[in-house]
């Protein structure tokens, strides 16, 4: 039995394949930056052409629909588009008037500054960004416009439908050698940002990062995320090495088993968090009863992508601390996004794209390592923080206006013609809202029919006190999300579904936390 056959074999090694497709290239940033090629115009997304995973089991390529025969919530007229612009602008009604005059220290301490905008008690900040990086793995829409109509069936997705972490390894080191290391071509790159690890960035001036999606850099918290994920990667690597596997084998192993880890995150701590441990019990007992590809067909309908997953943005804070002695020993805390930031080389709030010694995560003020320096999470409802009402240009892929992410997500339901909340809930079998719910919405028209992202927040808002997702929400996240693993061949739930987590010795209970420290990121490794 060979070396490789015969060591701790932490779990099945899938038949991976380097590819030399098409991978996301920066004019004029160098060969290894990445972003988008094309044009912007005021309106338009930027083209690009789709990173496709080498080891992705999913086959489809474009967006799709749960609920194909149900009629959108509206049609897309000037005057429906103005009522969602207006539903969705600054100091309106989704706004959460938090008091961003009195700063980022105070807006996390006081909680009065953000009366509007109360915090979870069950999720830590990090959730958001734990959720966001899994959309930043599974769905990278380039080409729809703003409150256009658009065919999704026709609109290509530029990340594979499958939780297969192409947003960190590309398309494996022949493909997208620029993404690993030259000393060592089985680890990922890594830079370091003078204090702590950063992201590789390009030495041209414009600290572009080289990822394989650029999304990941909009901000420190998903910056680090990446980080840590390529450092888990490169010590999954070491280990692979430490217990026998050689050559080739060494990378199928290690970013199999950071996979694998990242899989188990997903459905025992992620979605129980934003779900609900009982709707997750259920869709893995009982079945999928809406989201049902065929093995190998995954794909990212939009009532996820666009609908239900977006409710993310109601769970983001208007100001963090990003970490506790990273500022001239002080704690760095900043605004999610400020204003004042930008054109800064080391900017006052938490945007990405910069490097500085103070610019780094500190993890326990987002997951709880027991020190009591966690931070929670806002509540999913209908009050969306502040900060998110003026975006920086560069946070937005497509670098276009409106600057207000609530408007954003409110013209999409126009671009997909998604349904109403109502039709949604009807199609289910679940009782919708009534009107007297959604009263706050008669003034547009909307209250009977409610576009699919609102009606989210406020069924999560009502009928599970903001804590997590309701039975419409819930369900579509839930069922999308388990059905790209079961429809993944090189899932662990299809290969090894009893599989327990093995690199650390957490077990069944391993948790972000102890991703962070196996990665060697967490408090304790860094001394502070």
């Amino acid at each position: 039995m060979s070396a490789e056959r015969s060591t701790v074999n932490a779990l099945d090694e899938p038949a991976f394949r380097y590819s030399r497709r098409g991978f996301l290239k920066r004019a004029g940033a160098g060969a290894g930056a990445v972003a988008l090629s094309g044009g912007v115009g005021a309106a338009m997304a930027p083209r690009a052409v789709a990173a496709r995973s080498a080891t992705v089991s999913t086959s489809p390529t474009t967006f799709g629909r749960i609920f194909p025969n149900l009629p959108p919530f509206a049609s897309a007229t000037d005057a429906v588009r103005a009522a969602l612009a207006d539903l969705g602008k600054p100091g309106g009604l989704l706004d959460a008037n938090d008091d961003l005059s009195k700063g980022p220290v105070l807006l996390i301490t006081d909680l009065g500054l953000s009366a509007n905008n109360p915090n979870n008690p069950t999720h830590t900040a990090g959730t958001t960004f734990i959720g966001q990086f899994i959309d930043h793995d599974i769905t990278f829409d380039t080409t729809s416009r703003l409150g256009v109509t658009t065919d999704p069936a026709v609109s290509r997705n530029s990340r594979t439908p499958s939780l297969d972490l192409d947003s960190v390894y590309g398309e494996g080191p022949v493909a997208s050698p620029q993404l690993y290391d030259p000393a060592d071509q089985d680890k990922l790159r890594i830079g370091f940002g003078g204090r702590f690890e950063d992201l590789s960035r390009v030495d041209d001036g414009t600290n572009t990062a080289i990822i394989p999606d650029p999304r990941n850099d909009e901000h420190l918290m998903i910056a680090g995320l990446q980080c840590a994920f390529i450092l888990f990667h490169n010590n999954a690597i070491d280990w692979a090495r430490d217990h026998g596997y050689k050559g080739a084998s060494a990378f199928t192993q290690a970013r199999q088993l950071t996979t694998w880890h990242y899989h188990w995150l997903v459905v025992h701590e992620l979605l129980p968090q934003i779900v609900g441990q009982a709707m997750v019990d259920d869709v893995l007992r009982n079945g999928r009863r809406f989201y049902k590809p065929r093995m190998r067909e995954g794909f990212i309908p939009v009532e996820f992508q666009t609908g239900a997953y977006r409710f993310g943005h109601s769970m983001v804070r208007p100001s963090y601390r990003a970490n506790l002695r990273g500022d001239n020993g002080n704690p760095f805390f900043g605004m999610v996004f400020d204003p004042a930031g930008e054109g800064q080389s080391d900017p006052v709030d938490l945007r990405g794209g910069a490097r500085s010694p103070r610019r780094f995560i500190g993890w326990q003020t987002f997951f709880d390592f027991g020190d009591g320096n966690v931070k929670p999470n806002k509540r999913i409802d209908t009050k969306i923080s502040t900060a998110l009402f003026n975006l920086p240009l560069g946070a937005i892929a497509s670098h276009d206006t409106p600057q207000a992410l609530p408007q954003r997500n409110l013209l999409r339901q126009l671009t997909w013609s998604l349904p109403s909340g109502q039709s949604i809930a009807g199609a289910m079998g679940v009782t919708p809202l009534a009107d007297a719910d959604l009263s706050e919405l008669q003034p547009y028209g909307f209250q009977s029919s409610t576009p699919l992202w609102y009606y989210v927040l406020k069924e999560a808002e009502l009928v599970e006190d903001g804590l997590h997702l309701g039975p419409v929400g819930g369900r579509i996240v839930a069922e999308v999300l388990i059905g790209l693993l079961q429809s993944d061949t090189a899932s662990y739930l299809v290969q090894k579904a009893k599989w327990t987590p093995t690199l650390t010795s957490a077990g069944s209970s391993f948790q972000m936390k102890d991703f962070l420290t196996f990665a060697g990121v967490d408090p304790a490794s860094r001394g502070q």
